[in-house]
């Protein structure tokens, strides 16, 4: 027969068998593994790389061979500018005076535009005047007395004619020569060009225009000479490089020097 501390002790152990086989079977269920604690030691380090033995520069790597040593990237001790040639001097052009091409005067000067006409010579100045004021009234005959006698007498036309007022009715498009009023009038209302100063043919030459080469013509200057010409007439005076219309000139003493067309 049993004794109760017996009973007890068989009790116990049947109770921690129990209980360590449901440890057992929950860890196995859940797919859990139990390690030993000698599986637990910590991995094992990677061996150590050892450092390269460092190479040699490599300058030094060409000691000794038959290549050439890197040189520069740019070799400037070839690139010298050379000497330029030295230019031919121009061939040296006379000054043509009233040249429109290049408008100089006999030593070279470039020739004087006169805009202002109030800075003409004052016998320059009332000559153009009384010439406007017989042009205006359109009676050609009032020219006569302005173009003088004699070895001084206007040179009018070339003349053409032996007089000069049958030359401008020669040349105008009516009869009464009213055409070549109206085209005097419209010359001397632009500016003037001084030409062939301190010489016996010094004169004020109008319109300014054949002082000037029209290639070197502003816009502005462009219509002063179309309210004499048209533009067929300028295309045709581009073309040849020179005004070739009527022109004017009043010597500095105040007389009339000249009327005539063409170049």
């Amino acid at each position: 027969m049993r004794s109760a501390a017996g009973t007890t002790t068989v009790k116990t152990f049947a109770r921690l068998a129990g209980t360590a086989m449901l440890a057992a079977t929950t860890v196995l269920s859940s797919g859990g593994y139990a390690l030993a604690l000698s599986q637990l030691q910590p991995a094992a380090e990677a061996p150590r790389q050892t450092k390269p033995a460092q190479e040699k520069p490599i300058l030094e790597a060409f000691e000794g061979t038959t290549l050439p040593k890197p040189g520069p990237a740019i070799d400037r001790s070839a690139q010298a500018d050379p000497q330029p040639a030295p230019a031919k001097p121009a061939d040296p052009k006379p000054a043509v005076p009233g040249d429109t091409a290049k408008p100089a005067t006999e030593n070279g000067a470039p020739l004087e535009i006169i805009r202002d006409l109030s800075k003409l010579p004052a016998p320059v100045k009332h000559m153009r005047e009384q010439i406007v004021e017989a042009a205006a009234s359109g009676d050609i005959e009032r020219l006569r007395p302005l173009f003088g006698t004699g070895a001084s007498a206007a040179n009018v036309m070339n003349n053409e004619f032996e007089d000069p007022i049958d030359a401008l009715k020669n040349f105008s498009g009516d009869a009464g020569g009213q055409e070549i009023l109206a085209i005097m009038l419209d010359i001397l209302s632009t500016g003037a060009a001084h030409f062939d100063t301190g010489t016996p043919d010094e004169a004020y030459v109008w319109p300014y225009f054949s002082g000037k080469a029209l290639n070197t013509l502003t816009p502005p200057e462009r219509v002063d000479l179309l309210r004499i010409v048209t533009a067929g007439d300028l295309a045709g005076m581009e073309e040849n490089g020179n005004y070739n219309f009527f022109r004017l000139g009043i010597s500095p003493d105040g007389k009339w020097k000249f009327f005539s067309g063409g170049d």
